[in-house]
């Protein structure tokens, strides 16, 4: 089992979809999966990525709400940001 760690960014992000419980239900079933396996299922597309975010993991929790996240491989995973795709890239 990993242990999650917000930085104040994903805080944010969190902050912005409060009032859309689907989606709140959502992360908290995929933050779940997250934290006990320190994977996800290919149903949510997981691929590293680049640039930016290069070291970085990126799901899609819902067709526009992404997650990235930072596996430190001392059994914590960073959550960075959650956000639209506009709103990430």
């Amino acid at each position: 089992m990993k242990k999650l760690q917000h930085t104040t960014q994903f805080k944010k992000d969190l902050k912005r979809i409060q009032n859309n419980p689907k989606r709140i239900a959502e992360v908290k079933k995929a933050l779940k999966i997250l934290e006990e396996t320190g994977a996800l299922p290919k149903d949510y597309l997981p691929h590293k990525l680049e640039g930016v975010y290069k070291g970085c993991i990126e799901c899609h929790i819902e067709n526009d709400l992404h997650l990235i996240w930072f596996d430190q491989k001392n059994n914590i995973i960073k959550l960075i940001r959650l956000g639209s795709h506009a709103e990430l890239f």
